[in-house]
């Protein structure tokens, strides 16, 4: 009698756990990251400037997914039976939430959305905890409810500077949610071909996904060096060479130690949009990015010991 192959799930609970010391190089990688991804907020600020938010997203996309898949490592064959599901994280991961973000930053500014961006871990644990059933533990619960109200501080805050920031509120959450269903869909994936495969494959099908709103983006948009810079940085390093980098963290210190990297985000985006873009970021919305970082750090700690499994690397914006 033959067994029959089990179908795997779209969504699938993480958990690792790995030992080991940062070395310099480690260290390098690990700020490297934080930076790329933190400023992505402060360019795509910049970009706003004469580049509609679609053609920002169509461009970052198909200039990240160029960069992977001239990677040797990132090509690789997919099995049928993963295709809905690297359809559905391409739009989670990347088409929805990277479409979303640009026209948050037309409401809100750079900083306040990099810091309700940091809330994606406990987005994360909260879809693991819903819809697969993995009760979170005191410390992880803890940190939820830490976290979350951090970010309705962030959001409160951010609510008085116009009629329309409820608008940039709500997008950059639901991008940030996405997120949150992203990190469980792609774990899987990811044991299976490896993170720049999933990436690189990702990426092509979001290029599909965001051409339509970008080359109806093209006759409101302007050239000007500032923003077309950015939006080359945003899409070749922050949406390409990133990943490179964090692929080469992970294979060295692990993928819990190598995601911390991602509690630095909402750090380096407060304080790039207050110092390069004049952002106005209130105390409270300080006291309550804090919160996030905090709670985004205890939400994702396991509870106890498990075996090493890679969890899925996102990428903020």
């Amino acid at each position: 009698m033959t067994s029959r192959p089990v179908r795997a799930r779209a969504l699938e609970a993480t958990a690792s756990l790995n030992p080991g010391a940062f070395s310099v190089a480690d260290w390098g990688l690990f700020v490297s990251i934080a930076l790329i991804w933190g400023s992505s907020f402060m360019f795509i600020a910049i970009a706003l400037d004469s580049v509609e938010p679609g053609l920002i997203t169509w461009g970052r996309v198909a200039l990240g997914a160029a960069v992977l898949n001239v990677v040797p490592k990132a090509r690789t064959r997919l099995d049928p039976e993963d295709r809905f599901r690297m359809v559905l994280l391409s739009l989670l991961w990347v088409g929805i939430p990277f479409t979303l973000f640009p026209l948050a930053e037309q409401h809100i500014s750079s900083a306040v959305t990099g810091m309700l961006n940091g809330s994606m871990p406990i987005f994360a644990a909260l879809v693991a905890g819903v819809l697969l059933r993995t009760q979170p533990g005191p410390t992880q619960a803890a940190g939820l409810v830490v976290g979350l109200a951090g970010t309705m501080a962030v959001s409160l805050d951010q609510l008085g500077e116009g009629d329309n920031a409820w608008i940039g509120v709500l997008m950059a959450l639901g991008a940030t949610v996405c997120y949150g269903f992203a990190i469980n869909i792609a774990a899987p994936l990811q044991r299976r071909y490896g993170s720049l495969a999933v990436m690189a494959r990702m990426l092509a099908l979001a290029t599909l996904w965001t051409a339509p709103f970008g080359l109806w983006s093209i006759p409101g948009s302007s050239f000007e060096l500032g923003p077309a810079l950015s939006v080359a940085f945003i899409g070749a390093v922050g949406t390409g060479i990133a990943f490179v980098i964090m692929a080469t963290l992970v294979g060295s210190v692990g993928s819990t130690r190598a995601s911390m990297a991602t509690y630095l985000i909402p750090v380096v985006a407060m304080v790039l949009g207050v110092l390069v873009r004049d952002d106005r970021v209130g105390i409270i919305a300080v006291v309550g990015v804090v919160l996030v970082v905090v709670g985004a750090y205890f939400a994702s700690r396991p509870e106890r010991a498990a075996p090493p499994a890679p969890i899925a690397i996102r990428e903020p914006t």
